[in-house]
């Protein structure tokens, strides 16, 4: 294989150190061409010299005046903005560009890549969850690779298989830090409390919506776009030790389970690496100190997201970006603890019941979905409690 030539989007992010950390152990197979961050100039700065990266861009326009950008030689091209961020999808020498942007400016970015004919390997949930009927037309197998590792395994189960014979996908969870309590007992619960997931390391917004099981009704819509399985084939079980990142059953009754260790440089290394497999960045998962594997049905009366969201993709249309961009908005609040807990779906609901009135569309345009996102997100505001 030579050189991968790769840009990664959302470099100081959770998904993005932990790629830099893939590339260290396979620094003779990966060049970094370029990178993009939010606001955390110090870090990006210090990657960008690391690797020796000529592009770098801000996504936020009020870092133009860094000190730690004065590091910088004056070979390497900075640029500040959604617009130069996306720019980097448009580089000439880029094989594969990582998307692990948070939020809608990632879809923009995923619409960008494909359309230039480059490789994707995809962790921005927004591309499919609100933009999939745009983006999914752009991919083939081989250049949409996806990062997440439940969506990864399942495209690890589906490999050597004719897809037609896939008769359900089990897409697993391990229930999050509150499985088993009650609504009343939810009604307590703080950021703090939240953020602690059980066995992934993830950033604050995934470890919110893992929590209330959003983080798995938008991996069920994921789902249905990147496989094109049937929403009533697709069902979610929680397996508490994530030890089975997820599993396909075929129409012979037999089913393929992924298994590994808890660390999403795995599937960030396959995403790469692929259709190669390459050593592992950590230690391979021991079966003789695995125990028992458990599984249980999501209570989903309990944890209203996970129910929410497969309303809004059975529904499809614009539904679903109105439902993501509230849940944004509602967990937002949620850590600045101006909103409670419960209140997150509460504010979900009632954001996609307005919409429901006003009348669900047929997506059509990046476009219109950037005015949907910013309509829901405001109409959240009013409906955060």
């Amino acid at each position: 294989m030579d050189t991968l030539r790769l840009v990664i989007l959302g470099a100081t992010g959770s998904i993005g150190t932990q790629a830099l950390d893939v590339v260290r152990m396979h620094a003779d197979r990966i060049e970094v061409v370029a990178l993009a961050a939010g606001r955390r100039v110090d870090e990006a700065v210090a990657f960008a010299r690391e690797f020796g990266c000529k592009h770098l861009a801000f996504g936020d326009e009020g870092v133009r005046d860094a000190t730690a950008l004065a590091q910088l030689g004056d070979d390497v091209c900075v640029g500040f903005g959604a617009t130069a961020v996306a720019a980097l999808t448009q580089l000439d020498d880029v094989d594969v560009v990582l998307n692990a942007l948070s939020g809608e400016a990632g879809m923009r970015a995923s619409y960008d890549t494909l359309k230039a004919g480059r490789t994707l390997a995809l962790a921005n949930k927004e591309s499919l969850v609100v933009g999939g009927d745009l983006i999914m037309p752009l991919a083939t197998h081989e250049t949409l690779l996806p990062v997440d590792s439940e969506h990864s395994a399942i495209y690890q189960c589906y490999l050597g298989e004719f897809s037609d014979e896939a008769r359900r996908i089990w897409l697993t969870c391990s229930g999050g830090p509150f499985r088993g309590m009650t609504r009343e007992q939810l009604a307590e619960v703080t950021a703090a409390q939240a953020l602690a997931h059980p066995t992934w390391n993830m950033g604050a917004k995934i470890s919110i919506d893992s929590s209330t099981l959003m983080n798995k009704g938008l991996e069920v819509i994921e789902a249905h776009h990147l496989f094109a399985m049937s929403y009533d084939r697709i069902s979610v079980v929680v397996q508490p030790q994530s030890a089975i990142h997820s599993m396909v059953e075929y129409s012979d009754g037999s089913v393929k389970a992924h298994l590994g260790t808890t660390d999403m440089r795995i599937p960030i290394q396959f995403a790469l690496s692929y259709p190669e497999r390459w050593d592992a960045p950590v230690e391979p998962l021991d079966f003789t100190k695995l125990g028992t594997l458990e599984f249980a049905a999501p209570d989903t009366d309990t944890f209203r997201c996970l129910a929410l969201a497969r309303a809004a993709g059975e529904r499809g249309g614009t539904l679903p970006c109105v439902m993501n961009a509230a849940n944004e908005v509602a967990v937002a609040a949620f850590l600045a603890e101006e909103g409670s807990y419960l209140g997150i779906a509460a504010c979900v609901e009632a954001v996609m019941d307005a919409h429901e009135r006003q009348g669900v569309q047929r997506v059509e345009s990046l476009d219109q979905l950037e005015e949907l996102d910013a309509w829901a997100r405001a109409e959240a505001r009013r409906n955060v409690r």
